[in-house]
């Protein structure tokens, strides 16, 4: 197998003018989350799966016994109104190991978008903070400056008081990428706790994902997901403010 591969489902399909969204795991699985969430109930079909050599050594076992190679994976949907466009959505189990893993990666995404004739993409992801919050602020970064005001006219916000800072992985790689070959790019960034996974970060990437790209879409799933959540976490806190004794009969109940 080559560094990394793509194996095709059926037919290339053909898209007019389309925008890749992607979101793989990262940050509170925030991207990941979002974009699986639009897949399904979007009913996008899937066309694509990429392998690649710097995802870890690992298959996933099926519900019926077999196994499946961790892999990312391209989807597409077709526009259904006039102020609609076609859509790439790229979701997948890991992004690359090592920094000549992603460079691969993110290139042979970018080759692929291109073929379909895609010029623009979104990308998702986590802005870990570390501690609780009750509603998460979507951070954003763009290529272009006439993007800007675009974007805080959707919700989006913007840092641009903070020294240094960066978007590390594939979703800034990709805007990074991207720019060079004349793609132009937003990364929207829920923000989250980091430390588990966030449906509501995810939700409130999708609100802003929606007005930009106008698709409207259910939000009760996630937003179901996110209660089941911060009950785990008021659970998580409970046992950390107990003593350690009694802290430490909990681990044996079963």
């Amino acid at each position: 197998m080559d560094m990394v591969t793509t194996k095709y489902i059926g037919k290339k399909p053909k898209l007019e003018n389309p925008i890749l969204i992607e979101g793989l795991p990262g940050i509170g699985n925030v991207g990941k989350l979002a974009v699986e969430h639009l897949i399904d109930k979007i009913n996008a079909v899937k066309f694509a799966e990429i392998y690649s050599r710097d995802f870890p050594p690992q298959v996933f076992i099926n519900t019926d016994g077999t196994v499946k190679l961790v892999n990312n994976e391209f989807y597409y949907w077709k526009s259904k109104k006039k102020n609609q466009r076609d859509l790439i959505l790229l979701t997948g189990d890991y992004q690359g190991l090592s920094s000549q893993g992603q460079y691969d990666l993110v290139e042979e995404i970018l080759n692929i978008s291109e073929k379909l004739g895609c010029k623009e993409m979104y990308t998702l992801g986590g802005y870990g903070l570390g501690h609780e919050l009750e509603e998460p602020k979507v951070l954003c970064a763009t290529t272009d400056k006439k993007l800007v005001n675009t974007m805080k006219k959707h919700g989006a916000v913007f840092k641009k008081n903070e020294p240094g800072g960066g978007i590390v992985g594939a979703s800034g790689l990709l805007l990074g990428l991207g720019k060079l070959r004349g793609f132009q790019g937003t990364c929207f960034m829920g923000e989250t706790p980091g430390y588990l996974v966030d449906p509501k970060s995810a939700k409130a990437v999708l609100k802003i994902l929606m007005k930009v790209t106008n698709v409207e879409v259910s939000l009760s799933a996630l937003e179901k997901k996110a209660k089941e959540i911060e009950n785990i976490a008021h659970q998580l806190r409970e046992i950390e403010s107990m003593p350690k004794d009694k802290a430490e009969e909990l681990k044996y109940i079963g």
